[in-house]
C-alpha cells in the first residue's frame, strides 16, 4: 500500500509559477513510478508528467512541454512538479498517482487526493 498526499496547489496569475509536491508513505517509494494527472471540471483526467523510478527518464504532455518539469528525491519519498508559465488552462484539480512508467491512468496503482491549482488571466 502507498498513501499519497499533494500539497502546493493555489491561485495564480498567468505567467506565474507554483511547485507541487507528492510525499508518500508506505512500500518502498522506489518501487513505483510516479505520474502526474490533472483533471478539469467537466473533462477526463489527463496525463501531465511521469518519472520513472530511478529519475532518469520523464516523460510530458504537449500541452507542458518546456513550461513544467517533474522531479523526485527517493531519499524524501517525494516528487515534485515545478510548474512555470501558468495558463488558465492549466487550471484543474492535481493529482499524484503510483504505477508503471506510462500516461495511462488505469497502470496507476494509487492515487492522492488531489490538490487545486487556478490560474487567473
Amino acid at each position: 500500500q502507498v498513501q499519497l498526499v499533494e500539497s502546493g496547489g493555489g491561485s495564480v496569475q498567468a505567467g506565474g509559477s507554483l511547485r507541487l509536491s507528492c510525499a508518500a508513505s508506505g512500500t518502498p517509494f522506489s518501487s513505483y513510478a510516479m505520474g502526474w494527472f490533472r483533471q478539469a471540471p467537466g473533462k477526463e483526467r489527463e496525463f501531465v508528467s511521469v518519472i520513472s523510478r530511478s529519475g532518469s527518464s520523464t516523460d510530458y504532455a504537449d500541452s507542458v512541454k518546456g513550461r513544467f518539469t517533474i522531479s523526485r528525491d527517493n531519499a524524501k519519498n517525494t516528487v515534485y512538479l515545478q510548474m512555470n508559465s501558468l495558463k488558465p488552462e492549466d487550471t484543474a484539480v492535481y493529482y499524484c498517482a503510483a504505477g508503471n512508467f506510462a500516461r495511462d491512468t488505469r497502470l496507476y496503482a494509487y492515487w492522492g487526493q488531489g490538490t487545486q491549482v487556478t490560474v487567473s488571466s
